[in-house]
């Protein structure tokens, strides 16, 4: 028998998954955890935004897995042990969920879907010209599994698509760029740029007014990975300059998003509150069943973030 306990950052949250684990791992002791409590030699923790009280209590972990494919959140904290797994979430539902959001904010600016609905309302009958895809090219800044799923999803429909990450990749039917020598040129022919990037200090600020210039005229920002890609300065400049014609927002550098903000009232932004994607509980539990059962015969997993490059 092996301990686990579960550490979320909503109590309510963490009651929930420990329901889970534990019927799916009826074998084992699973625990909720909460500050305060004493340790309990726990081999696994399973957490979301955990309080780094949680690493200064628990010693004795083998692995943690994070309820997410975000891990920032937990290397951040400073009790983690440097030479302890962090084990991410390998989609879990999530990739076509961000697929469906990138397509549908696209189809609505590419396509007037906006005038129409603004003709509805003035009871107008004024079709708009068929869309050219070739007017809007597709940029996917990150193509790990949610990224490139998402690429190859948009380049399905004909839209031109091209993908950038820090590493080569192939993807079939996208453009793959890589490095900083080549994004450049990756932003130089993108229109409408979807940032799926892991946050780490290299790509923290990433989308700042140098990386805005560089995108096409009537350029569209699609962010749905972290609020802090993005520095919010430069992109309201850019948008009340009409270089970016639209912004699709669904993370923020404060959540929830203050009421005072700039974005929720301006003209050309779409705010949406983190729920691009969401993390579907029975495919995360068979991943996290699968691989404490894997870990515990002392088999390799998938899934580890790399802790140089923190993902």
């Amino acid at each position: 028998m092996v301990r686990i306990v579960v550490a979320t950052a909503a109590q309510g949250s963490t009651e929930r998954w420990h329901r889970a684990l534990q019927d799916a791992l009826p074998q084992h002791d699973v625990r909720a955890w909460q500050a305060g409590d004493a340790p309990v030699g726990a081999q696994y923790a399973v957490v979301w935004s955990p309080p780094d009280a949680l690493f200064q209590v628990e010693r004795e972990l083998k692995a943690v897995f994070n309820l997410g494919a975000g891990v920032d959140g937990v290397m951040a904290l400073p009790s983690l042990p440097p030479q302890l797994p962090v084990l991410r979430l390998e989609d879990a539902g999530m990739a076509p969920q961000m697929a469906e959001y990138v397509i549908h904010h696209l189809a609505w600016l590419s396509r007037g879907l906006e005038t129409y609905a603004k003709q509805q309302r003035a009871a107008q009958w004024a079709p708009l010209p068929a869309i050219r895809y070739d007017e809007w090219p597709v940029g996917v800044m990150g193509l790990g599994q949610l990224g490139a799923h998402v690429a190859r999803a948009v380049a399905a429909l004909g839209y031109p698509v091209a993908g950038w990450a820090r590493s080569p990749h192939t993807l079939q039917g996208v453009s793959t760029y890589a490095g900083d020598d080549q994004l450049g040129a990756f932003l130089a022919r993108t229109r409408v740029l979807v940032n799926l990037l892991p946050l780490t200090p290299q790509t923290t600020g990433i989308i700042d007014a140098a990386l805005l210039r560089q995108l096409r005229p009537e350029a569209v920002v699609i962010n749905i990975a972290r609020g802090a890609h993005v520095v919010d300065a430069d992109l309201l400049a850019a948008l009340d300059a009409g270089h970016v014609q639209a912004a699709v927002l669904d993370v923020f550098n404060q959540e929830p998003l203050p009421s005072d903000h700039p974005y929720w009232a301006h003209p050309r932004v779409r705010v949406t509150p983190h729920v691009a994607a969401a993390t579907l509980e029975d495919d995360a539990l068979r991943q996290i069943v699968e691989r404490i059962e894997r870990l515990e015969r002392g088999e390799a997993v998938s899934g580890v973030v790399n802790r140089a490059t923190g993902y």
